[in-house]
C-alpha cells in the first residue's frame, strides 16, 4: 500500500518568525496551542470536532514542530510567542478569536490575553496553574513532577547535550512524567510528528530556552501583572489524575486572575486532551457556543 503523501506545510511570516499552522471549518475563529515537549500535530483528535462550528487554526509555537527556531533566550519568552499568535490571526483576517492553550501554549495564551486583551472572545487554559504561583509557590511535590522546569533551565549547552544524546527517551520520559499516563495514550501518528521535530538540535536549543526564559523573563513580566484580570469569559481545564490536581486546588489558583472562570476536571493526567480527546473536544465546543 503506498502512503498518501503529506499535506504541505503551510506557514505565515510574522512578527520576525515563520510559524506553520493548519486551518480548517468555518465559523468564528478558534486558535489552538500545544505545549511541551508537543507540536501542534497535538489538535488532530480535537481540531475536527471543532471544525464543525468554528474555524479552527493549530499552530506551532516558535521554536517547536515546523516553526522557525530562535537562537537566544529572550526570543522564547511567552511575550513573544503571544505577539506571534496575534500576529498570526490577523495575516489570517482574525482581529478577534476564542483562544485556547495546553501547558506552554496555555501560558502563552495567558500572556496573549493579558498583552492584547482587545483579541481575546474567550480564553481557555489547560493542565497549567500560573508561572508566577507556580515558582513563587513552589512545593516539594511539584519540584518533584516538573523537575524539569529546572533542568531546562540550566546554563547552556548542558542540558542540551544531555538531551540530544537520546532524544526520544527524554522527550517520551517527559510525555510519561507528570501524570497517568503511558505511550499508548498518544496517536501513533502524533508520535511520529513530535519525534521528528524534537530530534533537531536547534528545536532542543529552544526548548532550553523556553524554560529559562520562564524564570529570567516571563517571571518578572507575570509579577508585575498580579492586580490585573482576564476579562474574557474563561475555562480551566485540568487532568482529574494530574500532578498539578493532586499537588494544589488548580481552579484557587486561577480565581484571582480571571474575573469570569469556570474550570472542569477531564479524565486523565496532565495530557488528558490525548487521553480524552473526545471529552475535551466536547467540553471546549460547549464553553465555546454557550457564551453570550
Amino acid at each position: 500500500m503506498i502512503p498518501e503523501p503529506a499535506a504541505p506545510l503551510t506557514t505565515r511570516d510574522v512578527n520576525g518568525q515563520s510559524i506553520a499552522y493548519d486551518a480548517q471549518g468555518d465559523g468564528p475563529p478558534v486558535l489552538l496551542l500545544h505545549g511541551f515537549p508537543q507540536t501542534r500535530a497535538m489538535w488532530r483528535r480535537i481540531a475536527p470536532v471543532l471544525a464543525a462550528n468554528f474555524r479552527v487554526i493549530c499552530a506551532d509555537l516558535r521554536g517547536y514542530g515546523d516553526s522557525s527556531k530562535p537562537e537566544t533566550l529572550p526570543e522564547m519568552s511567552f511575550r513573544a510567542m503571544a505577539a506571534d499568535m496575534v500576529a498570526l490571526m490577523q495575516a489570517l483576517g482574525h482581529d478577534r478569536f476564542h483562544l485556547v492553550g495546553h501547558d506552554r501554549g496555555a501560558r502563552t495564551a495567558h500572556r496573549l490575553a493579558l498583552d492584547h486583551p482587545e483579541a481575546v472572545q474567550s480564553l481557555t487554559v489547560m493542565d497549567i496553574v500560573p508561572t508566577h504561583h507556580l515558582l513563587d509557590q513552589l512545593t516539594t511535590p511539584v519540584a518533584r513532577a516538573y523537575y524539569h522546569w529546572f533542568f531546562l533551565a540550566q546554563p547552556a549547552p548542558f542540558p542540551e547535550t544531555l538531551i540530544g544524546h537520546d532524544p526520544d527517551a527524554y522527550f517520551e520520559r517527559c510525555l510519561l512524567g507528570f501524570g497517568k499516563a503511558q505511550l499508548s495514550d498518544f496517536d501513533a501518528e502524533m508520535l511520529v510528528a513530535y519525534r521528528t521535530a524534537w530530534r533537531d538540535p536547534a528545536a532542543i536549543r529552544a526548548m532550553c530556552n523556553d524554560y529559562r526564559a520562564a524564570i529570567d523573563i516571563d517571571f518578572g513580566h507575570d509579577a508585575a501583572d498580579l492586580a490585573r484580570q482576564v476579562t474574557a469569559p474563561a475555562l480551566v481545564l485540568y487532568g482529574a489524575e494530574g500532578a498539578m490536581a493532586q499537588a494544589m486546588d488548580v481552579p484557587d489558583t486561577w480565581a484571582p486572575r480571571l474575573a469570569d472562570m469556570r474550570h472542569e476536571a477531564i479524565p486523565g493526567g496532565h495530557f488528558f486532551p490525548d487521553q480524552s480527546p473526545q471529552e475535551t473536544a466536547q467540553t471546549l465546543r460547549k464553553f465555546i457556543l454557550n457564551l453570550p
